[in-house]
């Protein structure tokens, strides 16, 4: 399934900025330590101008220190990144996420789908704010994108971790699979890409694309995600303990 990324990344603004007015600004996000919503709203507006300076190649002026108006102001950050992705050539060069150094050459189509998940993290915590507790079913996104999610983490973020000294490299990687998707889909947490034919994990970790995700970010343990763990429990806690994303 090919993922209309910019689209979703409207939707989950949208549905962002919609739950803004609601949520009480000093209201703690569950699984984010002392993070409230203040906060986590003026993070992912910083993160979405950001991303679009990178996306341009042009270091946006400075949002200032605040405190801001929360949704005219991330209504603001949200317009502007869709403006400059939907403006710019998807296979364009900019500068993404990249690992030894912090940001190196890639196409801008990469901040389509960072921006998307980003949102999309950040959408549940917000809900999960107004609702005082983590949980799955926050968010009313398909399988298919959590599972993207997941693949993003798999694939570009805790390996990003790695090459940045972050983290260290896992011992035993993880196997991790989809339930609720066509084809069970299948990723090795630790192993990416062609590599996650050669190991044979010593751990596998089933349950639903969004809890798998969820349990990644450190949104949900693994218990509250409805995993099921099969093998040496202790090599996925070891993993989770460790900076998997950003």
């Amino acid at each position: 399934m090919t993922l209309d990324h910019l689209s979703l990344l409207a939707t989950f603004q949208d549905d962002f900025l919609a739950a803004v007015p609601a949520a009480d600004p000093d209201a703690r996000v569950p699984a984010c330590g002392d993070w409230t919503v203040r906060g986590l709203v003026e993070h992912l507006a910083e993160v979405h101008h950001w991303a679009a300076g990178n996306a341009r190649g042009v270091k946006g002026p400075a949002l200032g220190e605040g405190p801001f108006d929360l949704a005219p102001h991330y209504a603001a950050q949200a317009a502007l990144l869709r403006e400059t992705l939907a403006e710019l050539d998807p296979g364009s060069g900019c500068r993404v996420l990249a690992h030894p150094d912090p940001l190196g050459p890639g196409p801008v189509r990469f901040w389509h789908r960072r921006q998307t998940h980003e949102t999309l993290v950040h959408l549940h915590d917000l809900l999960a704010a107004s609702a005082g507790e983590a949980a799955a079913g926050l968010v009313g996104a398909a399988p298919e994108v959590w599972a993207d999610t997941v693949d993003e983490v798999v694939g570009v973020l805790q390996p990003r971790q790695v090459g940045l000294g972050r983290m260290e490299p896992l011992r035993h990687p993880v196997a991790l699979v989809a339930t609720d998707v066509g084809g069970a889909p299948l990723w090795v947490l630790g192993a990416p890409g062609e590599r996650a034919d050669e190991v044979a994990p010593d751990v596998i970790v089933a349950g639903t694309a969004e809890g798998l995700a969820l349990t990644l970010w450190r949104r949900l343990t693994p218990a509250e995600a409805g995993l099921t763990v099969t093998g040496d429990r202790a090599d996925f806690e070891a993993a989770l303990a460790r900076a998997i994303v950003p």
